[in-house]
């Protein structure tokens, strides 16, 4: 008789441990690049979506608050310690946040990287934006189309990117380099570093104009870069001499476009990043994706390269004629 109650005891402790375990929260924890910044909110207003299709997930949204990979690789150090199940980092550098995340991997824990990848040996997916080439060759296009507008056949153009170690601007800066030849309009004069941050990408800008006087465009590949360049040149009184352009917020560069700032930019939809990166996290954490694929929930499913590489879609180019619109969106 207490063999049999034993047994009975275990087999019921089994099935509630099954039960739990079936039932038990998916922790994501989305990682930024830095806290306080438009682009990476909007990504957790997507993550915070995908959980609630979801259902049994919570989203941890976190970041630095200082774009270095220090101040990350401290962040992903605690993730790993409170036993998170997946972790979607956007890198503030490639190879330096490695280290920690393999540690991750080892203890169990599903790494994506998004936005801004991670090498290859630190995550499992990595999922661009766009892809690479095409958001070079539209920033270009972008610039060229600014040049059109000022009537002019040539024009000395300037790049202000985030940090000199970012993924994915060092990645477009170079896809921006390889179609320059078929823009001929569009002449590279130099290349700036405003670290993601608004007030240093103010002062490049202003050291941009006054060293290159002759200057038409600025591209910034930086949501926060393009805001603060745009008001650089609204207050250098620059407004129709030079024009801002690259990849911003609708709701952050509205201002922007309609000062005359910017005649247009583009971007894809943050908020559809963070709930892509999100559901892929998901599917690694349930068994579920595989080598070749993975699901974004409403988004289909991403198609994956040999490295582990995918693109959620193509950018959307904003202007005057439907800014309003997306600026109360994103």
């Amino acid at each position: 008789m207490k063999l049999k109650q034993l047994l009975t005891c275990t087999l019921m402790a089994s099935c509630l441990a099954l039960a739990a375990s079936a039932s038990a929260e998916v922790k994501i924890a989305l990682v930024a690049k830095s806290l306080g910044n438009g682009f990476f909110e909007a990504a957790n207003t997507g993550a915070q979506q995908a959980a609630k299709e979801l259902g049994d997930v919570k989203v941890i949204y976190t970041g630095p608050t200082t774009t270095t990979a220090e101040a990350q690789i401290e962040v992903l150090n605690g993730l790993i310690a409170q036993g998170v199940d997946a972790i979607a980092v956007s890198a503030n550098d490639p190879d330096a946040l490695v280290p920690v995340l393999k540690k991750a991997m080892q203890r169990g824990i599903k790494v994506v990287s998004w936005d801004s990848g991670v090498a290859k040996a630190g995550r499992q997916i990595h999922l661009n934006p766009s892809s690479n080439d095409l958001i070079g060759q539209m920033n270009v296009q972008l610039a060229a189309d600014a040049i059109k507008a000022l009537g002019l056949q040539k024009g000395d153009t300037a790049i202000l990117s985030a940090t000199p170690t970012s993924t994915n601007q060092n990645i477009w800066i170079e896809e921006m380099k390889k179609v320059l030849p078929k823009y001929p309009s569009v002449n590279l004069v130099a290349v700036a570093y405003g670290d993601d941050l608004s007030d240093k990408s103010y002062r490049e800008t202003i050291g941009l104009l006054k060293s290159y006087p002759n200057l038409k465009v600025i591209i910034s590949p930086s949501s926060v870069g393009i805001v603060a360049a745009a008001q650089a040149v609204k207050d250098q009184g620059k407004i129709g001499k030079v024009y801002v352009t690259g990849l911003g917020l609708p709701s952050e560069m509205a201002g922007a476009v309609k000062s005359g700032a910017s005649k247009s930019f583009a971007i894809w939809n943050p908020i559809d990043l963070g709930y892509a990166a999100t559901y892929i996290a998901y599917d690694l954490v349930k068994g579920t994706a595989t080598a070749k694929e993975a699901s974004m929930g409403r988004l289909g499913k991403v198609q994956l390269d040999a490295d582990g590489n995918g693109a959620m879609g193509k950018p959307f180019i904003y202007d005057a004629t439907n800014i309003d619109k997306f600026a109360k969106v994103f």
